[in-house]
Order: C-alpha cells, then sequence, then structure tokens
C-alpha cells in the first residue's frame, strides 16, 4: 500500500460520530499533538476555501485514523498510530493553506474541551502551520 496515494479509499470509514467517539475513547493513547492534527483536519474540511479532491484527502484521512485494522493495527502498543499519523500529516500538509487561525483556535478549544491543559509546545506541528 502507498500511502500517501491510498488515503482516500479510507473516507468511507469515516462518520463524524465514529471521529468524536474515537478522539474520546482514545485520548490518551493518540495523545494531545495527534489529537490536534485530526482537530485541524476536521476543522478545515468544514471551511469554505477547501476543494472536492482536499475534502476527499482529509475525509480519506480522518476514515484511517478511525478505521482500526489499518498498516498497523492501533492495538498494537507504542506503534499502533504511527501510520494513523503519517496520514494526519500527510492530509495537513495537502491542506496547509486552509489552516487558519481561526481553525487553530478551533482546535486547540476543542482540545483544551477533551483532554484539559496542555502544552502549546507538545502539539507544535510544523512553523509554517504554526506561526500563521
Amino acid at each position: 500500500m502507498n500511502l500517501p496515494e491510498d488515503i482516500e479509499k479510507y473516507g468511507k470509514h469515516y462518520s463524524e460520530s465514529s471521529f468524536w467517539k474515537k478522539l474520546m475513547k482514545h485520548a490518551k493513547k493518540l495523545g494531545a499533538k495527534t489529537m490536534y492534527m485530526a482537530l485541524l483536519l476536521f476543522y478545515a474540511w468544514q471551511s469554505e476555501g477547501v476543494t472536492n479532491k482536499e475534502r476527499a484527502m482529509i475525509i480519506g484521512a480522518l476514515g484511517y485514523l478511525i478505521f482500526p485494522a489499518d498498516i498497523i493495527p492501533d492495538f498494537i502498543p507504542a506503534a499502533g498510530y504511527v501510520d494513523d499519523i503519517a496520514a494526519l500529516t500527510i492530509a495537513i500538509y495537502k491542506v496547509m493553506r486552509n489552516i487558519t487561525p481561526e481553525i487553530k483556535m478551533q482546535a486547540k478549544a476543542k482540545l483544551r474541551e477533551l483532554i484539559g491543559d496542555f502544552d502549546e509546545e507538545e502539539i507544535i506541528i510544523d512553523e509554517t502551520i504554526d506561526e500563521q
């Protein structure tokens, strides 16, 4: 499987209810940074400037996060979310221009709601995203 090319096919596994269920149930395993990445994509997906191709990439990445039987199954300790993080990262870089300061604020507010306080240094993805 070539993750960047195949990521969109996982969109069929996405639903908003499954997304929220996965984030809330696996918050500790996912960690703040992975949850933040997922939330950035979730809110970017809802924004008006996202093309249909970018929406498909986002839904594919979020579907990949939700789907438990991916390249590295999520139940494998320490390694289970490595491929999920790769899918989220690829999607973020594809839609980076749509990740506005407002989307970042929404994602951080929701992250605080879900896990409480966190160190903002922990969730830095890339200065090109984080310094907008």
